[in-house]
């Protein structure tokens, strides 16, 4: 793969986020029942950052977990009881609250579908929002996020790469070309 660009910095990540705190607080008029969960691997710590974002912006703590989304991927060949209840462990109560699901990069949503099965699976919340720092189009399923950090529109032949400092050291968004 061959880099095009760099997209954001650690400095328009954190920009970034900070607005989208901003406007979960503002949609959900507060931090009342609000739940994030990050999906696994680096929306975890992005949700992390966003909870930390709003307990300093509201003087409240928000409960934070997180989503293994692995045994419900569609792309993967599985036993029958491979999706097992008791499998899945979010890390927090779900049932009756305001979930915010957070990704780094929406592209088909067949990862976001993955998550809100889990998610199901373990409860049944009052609503789920979406939150990404990358939207790149490309959707093979119908679902849109509520809150997006930059939208990019790619090519199939282009990929994103969002690394993380608490997974990789550093912050940044990067547009590669497959060769």
């Amino acid at each position: 793969m061959e880099l095009k660009s760099v997209l954001m910095d650690d400095k328009a990540i954190k920009r970034t986020l900070t607005r989208i705190s901003h406007e979960i607080i503002e949609k959900n008029k507060g931090t009342e029942n609000l739940v994030i969960l990050g999906i696994k691997s680096r929306g975890v710590p992005l949700a992390n950052r966003i909870a930390e974002l709003i307990n300093m912006f509201e003087g409240e703590e928000v409960e934070v977990g997180s989503v293994d989304i692995t045994k419900y991927r569609d792309d993967l060949k599985k036993p029958e009881n491979l999706k097992e209840h008791n499998s899945i462990e979010l890390g927090v109560d779900i049932t009756g609250k305001r979930i915010i699901l957070v990704d780094d990069v929406l592209f088909t949503g067949r990862s976001v579908r993955a998550a809100i099965d889990a998610i199901i699976d373990r409860g049944r919340p009052e609503m789920i929002q979406l939150a990404v720092l990358v939207d790149r189009g490309h959707r093979e399923l119908p679902i849109r996020a509520d809150y997006v950090g930059k939208n990019i529109p790619t090519s199939r032949k282009e990929d994103i790469s969002v690394e993380l400092v608490e997974k990789d050291g550093v912050d940044s968004v990067s547009l590669y070309e497959n060769n």
